[in-house]
């Protein structure tokens, strides 16, 4: 069985069907007014368009001379000044009457653009964690910031520009046959339609070897961030060199259809300048001989070449527009296709808010993998009372993290349940279930703002005090207090201002901050050096008083005075107990015990 290709067309109307309750909002009368008000200048403006050549057709009839008049008396003068001051008078309203569209309608599609791009940032947010870690940032922000853009560019040129540019050709055809007779209509449109299939064709050519292009920038600006982003990593390995080589293959693709793009250009601009200027050429040679003839006069000869020089305006302008549109229509459809993108974890219709007593978990023979054919979970039980303290250890990929993940519901489980307080998390809004977790990850990320901020993101409505309680208990209110600028120094991307320990301090100080019942540690000081790490272990210790905790760590050292250990062996809980119970079982804790136990000794030997 086939798959049927999806028709480009239909997709460009599913895009432009989309598109029209931004411009035509349900129920906002504010913005529906402003758009007929813009739609009324812009007819009055394209009226005066069509008007304002016959002023000029009239004055250069009254200025031509003729038999028996006296041209040069202030008396026949008066009347040609006239039309040229009336003609005048037309050429503003145009403008005038175009910039007043402008004026009121540009808040109407700055509003469609706001609402589209936090409808779109929200969304991005809403997706899985599982969408996020296979696609890349870069990307995204391009198809967001190319998707806004052509957006933009719809709203206003089809409205102003596509629509009015037809009816403006028709009008022009008409007046052609009932000014100057029926050949004349007929050379214009012949030229308007030849002109128009070209420019289409053409462009259609052209979209492709755009996409291309898009394709290629986008790539070459993914490889560019993620190699900003892992800057430090770049200068350990000397990478620099090896970077650029690879921005660049990048770059010479994007440059092979920027190239295509140019020529393709310049041929399409040439075949229009061709058939314009031909039909411009027929059409005055066919005017200058009925003037020889008498059957025009010299008025009617400059209103024919004012004419053909307002349809060569539009259409040089509808080549450019048609262009930009299907482009348009193209990165409009990747940041539409990215809004359908389904949520995987969403709420129920009849979920309720997660009420938590005391924080017990309990995972009832949890089954889960990221992938169908590759399980992580093989059915895990767990009963966590609530103010205990859990330690998950086990080697790498035994499903330690996967369990953390789940509990924020970054997931849903494939089989069993996670419940809080007897709550199945499927059963609450997410909101609620992460606002009663807190944790402390590995690596903790800042924003590239201040400190304060990055405290007070536990809880925006936190007071200053309260902040600097938060870092007091987190024992970094001195060394923040140290630095010229306090709570307001700026931490850089990332953190990358602040060392390992500095950042996990103020990691704590904002879980500390947000003051939730259940305290996930996922490897909180596997990456910090010996004293900085007993140092955050003592923070975190204080911190889990009182709260349920679940501790993620590889190094067993770090979790002995935890309430029960439990070992994770492929998915499956392999032991538990306390640690002097797991050691006294002489099994695979006791094993993994003494492994790194001989591991530190190696490391710190002692010298005589």
């Amino acid at each position: 069985m086939t798959t049927a290709t999806p028709d480009p067309q239909d997709a460009e109307r599913s895009v432009l069907r989309k598109v029209i309750p931004y411009l035509w909002p349900e129920g906002d009368h504010a913005v529906k007014t402003r758009v007929v008000v813009a739609l009324c200048l812009l007819v009055l403006a394209k009226v005066v368009t069509l008007i304002t050549p016959l002023f000029f057709k009239e004055a250069v009839d009254a200025l031509a001379p003729t038999e028996g008049s006296a041209q040069t008396t202030f008396l026949m003068l008066s009347g040609p000044v006239a039309l040229v001051v009336g003609f005048g008078f037309a050429r503003s309203g145009q403008v005038l009457f175009a910039q007043l569209r402008d004026v009121v309608f540009t808040r109407v599609g700055q509003q469609a653009l706001r609402r589209l791009a936090l409808q779109t940032f929200e969304h991005i947010h809403a997706l899985s964690m599982r969408y996020h870690m296979s696609r890349k940032t870069g990307g995204l922000s391009r198809i967001i910031e190319r998707g806004v853009k052509g957006v933009d560019f719809l709203l206003r040129f089809v409205l102003f520009s596509i629509g009015p540019l037809i009816v403006e050709l028709t009008l022009m055809a008409g007046i052609f046959w009932y000014l100057f007779g029926f050949w004349y209509a007929v050379i214009v449109v012949a030229t308007i339609a030849l002109y128009t299939i070209f420019t289409f064709k053409v462009t259609e050519w052209r979209v492709a070897i755009r996409r291309r292009m898009n394709e290629a920038d986008t790539d070459a600006n993914q490889k560019s961030i993620d190699s900003l982003l892992n800057f430090e990593t770049v200068k350990y390995f000397g990478a620099e060199r090896r970077e650029a080589a690879r921005y660049d293959r990048s770059m010479a693709n994007y440059e092979q259809e920027a190239v295509k793009t140019n020529y393709s250009l310049a041929a399409l601009n040439f075949g229009q300048s061709i058939i314009i200027t031909t039909g411009l050429v027929i059409v005055l040679v066919m005017a200058a001989r009925d003037v020889q003839a008498g059957n025009l006069s010299v008025g009617d000869f400059t209103i024919v070449n004012m004419y053909m020089m307002q349809i060569t305006m539009p259409l040089n302008f509808l080549g450019t527009v048609y262009r930009e549109i299907r482009q348009a229509l193209v990165d409009m459809g990747e940041m539409f296709g990215l809004l359908e993108q389904p949520a995987e974890v969403t709420d129920k219709p009849d979920a309720g808010p997660l009420n938590v007593a005391g924080g017990a978990i309990s995972l009832d023979d949890v089954r889960f993998g990221y992938d169908a054919e590759r399980p992580i979970l093989k059915g895990v039980s767990l009963d966590i009372a609530a103010g205990q303290t859990v330690a998950l250890v086990g080697h790498s990929g035994s499903g330690k993290s996967t369990i953390g993940r789940l509990l924020f519901r970054f997931y849903d489980v494939t089989g069993g349940a996670i419940q809080i307080d007897g709550q199945d998390l499927r059963d609450v809004t997410q909101e609620s279930l992460r606002q009663h977790i807190g944790v402390v990850p590995q690596d903790t990320v800042l924003f590239n703002d201040t400190i304060g901020y990055n405290i007070a993101y536990g809880r925006p409505e936190a007071t200053t005090a309260e902040v600097i309680e938060a870092a007091r208990a987190a024992q970094i209110h001195d060394f923040i207090e140290s630095l010229p600028d306090g709570y307001e120094t700026k931490v850089g991307e990332r953190g990358l201002k602040l060392s390992g320990g500095e950042k996990q301090r103020v990691g704590i100080a904002r879980t500390i901050l947000k003051n939730p019942p259940i305290l996930l540690l996922d490897e909180a000081t596997s990456a910090l050096d010996t004293e900085t790490e007993q140092g955050i272990q003592d923070s975190l210790q204080q911190m889990g008083e009182g709260r349920t905790v679940i501790t993620i760590a590889h190094r067993l050292s770090t979790v002995v005075h935890a309430d029960r250990i439990v070992v994770l062996d492929h998915g499956e809980v392999a032991e538990s107990g306390t640690h002097e119970e797991l050691l006294a079982a002489h099994g695979r804790y006791a094993r993994m015990w003494a492994q790194q136990a001989a591991e530190d000794e190696e490391e710190s030997p002692v010298t005589a």
